[in-house]
């Protein structure tokens, strides 16, 4: 079984309405004033940080600023749909999100080597990111009105819902968003009781089905950052400039680090995409090893307050999903940080709330919509 219990319902089975336990935000805007202050504390952090490392470039930060108003509204806008509408909602999403990954397979506009977006003319987006949402959604979906622990037949049938759209997109190529796409999946299957030996054998498939995700799976360019990451001596001018020059960025910045505005790999333009992928190598130099510490444990209390939320859920597919969105936060930042450090091949995962962009935020705060709304849409319970 799971390490964490997001099976049963801790508080009772019978159920009756009642705000009484919840404040004015929670009651009125569906939001969990924890949660957003939590996330209002690292985006507001992002913010200084970017403001570095574009070299104090005000226009940048402008960009960033927006696209975190966006985000947010996003999140508030997932608040407010009840979990039993999300539900009902999962199928169609799921289905929708496939139907457009099959499209960009045909109608996909590539960019950076990649077939990745679709664009509809008013607006261009990456269906990729819908899928971290859907899966987790589906597996829950399909799991909730079965026994738990899941037998081999659900195993299977969620395994396809999982495999295929990761395949899909794991031919853009994307293989950063895969990974991410696969565990929201896998963990769902783990959270409802899913067995040891299954676990093990499905590590034991992985491992013999290597051979052939190297050979004709991965892009020239993904075996590149896998040889890499074992060897960045290797190529130090090419393949290994990135990460040799985290490291270097990350040593500098000691215990302390230099000072905000400071950092002289990103000011000087040593370190590439300082303000995407390696923003981590921007906070280490500048604010150093306690600065990072801070900010990974910021990081941990958001996750620990997902899973609380979700433990505290009141219906199998709330704990389900709720559980596996603040796990997948978690393989963000895991995912990110050990990339930065060279303990892990570079996968283009960004750091939550602090890397520049807008797919990938709106994806992450529309996440932590669906665990405010299943916090703040609960009923009180009685035995």
């Amino acid at each position: 079984m799971a390490a964490i219990d997001l099976t049963r319902n801790p508080l009772g089975t019978r159920s009756r309405l009642g705000t009484s336990g919840l404040s004015p935000l929670q009651r009125y805007l569906h939001l969990d004033g924890t949660l957003l202050t939590a996330l209002l504390l690292v985006a507001l952090f992002g913010l200084a940080v970017l403001y570095s490392s574009f070299g104090e470039n005000p226009a940048q930060v402008q960009k960033q600023l927006i696209r975190l108003g966006i985000a947010f509204s996003v999140m508030l806008a997932m608040a407010q749909i009840p979990p039993s509408t999300l539900r009902r909602w999962t199928p169609w999403l799921f289905a929708a999100g496939v139907v457009m990954l099959l499209a960009v397979m045909v109608l996909g506009v590539m960019g950076k080597g990649a077939q990745r977006w679709l664009d509809l003319g008013i607006v261009r987006f990456q269906p990729s990111e819908l899928m971290k949402l859907a899966i987790p959604m589906m597996v829950a979906w399909w799991l909730a009105e079965r026994p738990l622990p899941p037998n081999w037949r659900s195993i299977v049938i969620c395994g396809t819902f999982i495999l295929v759209p990761t395949a899909l997109i794991a031919l853009q190529p994307d293989l950063g968003t895969a990974v991410v796409t696969a565990a929201s999946g896998f963990f769902v299957l783990y959270l409802a009781g899913l067995r040891w030996r299954w676990i093990f054998a499905l590590l034991a498939l992985l491992a013999a089905a290597a051979p052939l995700l190297w050979f004709f799976v991965m892009q020239d360019y993904q075996q590149q950052r896998v040889l890499t990451f074992l060897n960045p001596e290797r190529d130090p001018l090419g393949a290994g400039y990135h990460i040799m020059q985290s490291k270097i960025a990350i040593g500098s910045g000691g215990l302390f680090g230099k000072g905000w505005l400071n950092g002289t790999q990103a000011h000087l333009d040593f370190l590439p995409e300082r303000h995407t992928d390696f923003v981590m190598a921007v906070v280490s130099e500048e604010f150093g090893l306690v600065g990072v510490v801070q900010l990974l444990a910021v990081y941990l209390f958001i996750v620990g307050r997902g899973l609380w939320i979700a433990v505290n859920a009141q219906d199998t597919w709330s704990r389900l999903v709720g559980g596996s969105l603040a796990l997948t936060f978690f393989v963000y930042v895991f995912v990110n940080a050990g990339m930065v450090s060279g303990l892990l091949p570079v996968v283009g995962l960004p750091l939550p709330l602090v890397s520049f962009g807008g797919t990938s935020l709106v994806t992450v705060m529309a996440a932590f919509g669906i665990l405010m709304s299943i916090h703040t849409h609960r009923r009180i319970w009685s035995s």
